[in-house]
């Protein structure tokens, strides 16, 4: 089975290199960098907003390119139960698509923060995690300035259970210091109500290959890997 997956670009994306790169020679499946005003989901089986900047940020993060064709293009591949990952400024413009919950604000130390966190799985039974551990912590890094997660539906994710990811230490504690952003309940990722739609600030391209890692490991890969399983298995 030859698994296709379009990374859509933006103008000011600057992670979609980073992500075709791993996609073609990490994982070991075909993926093309596609124009957002070029995206048609049905030559797809999968698809990654990647992280950057999307038109500037101006206005807000991710508001202009929300209202980009590719959003409806996505839309439709949801519906057909292929699966979209949104990383970091792809998560803001899901996000402000409504197609996943919630919002993205400013940091609260409103300072823009690049390193590497722990991240806890809170539920593995989505397109992008079902290769992993549940409780299992990744090492992952995070590069952005409006991160902070808030939302004013939480019980209603607890309930569905899409909080996927939460920031934690390396104890697997959602503290308050290993919170980098100030998200609501150190809340670092969310899905929606079908599982084939998954946002995070962290970076799992920029985890995937050892080199990389500063605790050599390739935690970002599982996301990929979870993504072909799915997209294998037929969806859900």
């Amino acid at each position: 089975m030859t698994i296709k997956v379009a990374v859509i670009q933006f103008p000011g994306s600057n992670c979609d290199l980073d992500t075709l790169h791993i996609l073609n020679n990490v994982i070991g499946i075909k993926a093309e960098l596609i124009w957002h005003n070029e995206f048609n989901e049905g030559e797809f089986d999968s698809a990654v907003l990647p992280g950057g900047f999307s038109f500037g940020d101006y206005l807000r993060s991710g508001i202009i390119a929300a209202h980009s064709p590719a959003i409806e293009h996505a839309r439709k591949m949801l519906k057909d139960d292929k699966p979209i990952i949104g990383i970091c400024n792809g998560f803001q413009i899901l996000t402000e698509a409504q197609l996943l919950p919630g919002a993205l604000l400013k940091n609260d130390s409103l300072k823009f923060i690049c390193k590497w966190v722990n991240i806890r799985v809170e539920n593995n039974h989505t397109a992008f995690t079902n290769r992993m551990q549940k409780g299992g912590i990744l090492d992952i890094p995070i590069a952005h300035g409006e991160g902070r997660y808030y939302t004013d539906k939480l019980n209603e994710l607890k309930e569905n259970d899409q909080i996927v990811f939460r920031y934690v230490d390396r104890n697997g504690n959602a503290t308050e210091v290993a919170n980098p952003n100030g998200s609501l309940e150190n809340i670092a990722g969310v899905c929606n109500i079908e599982r084939n739609c998954l946002g995070l600030m962290p970076h799992p391209e920029r985890a995937s290959e050892e080199i990389l890692s500063p605790s050599g490991t390739t935690h970002g890969k599982l996301f990929f890997e979870s993504m072909i399983n799915f997209i294998k298995r037929g969806g859900n």
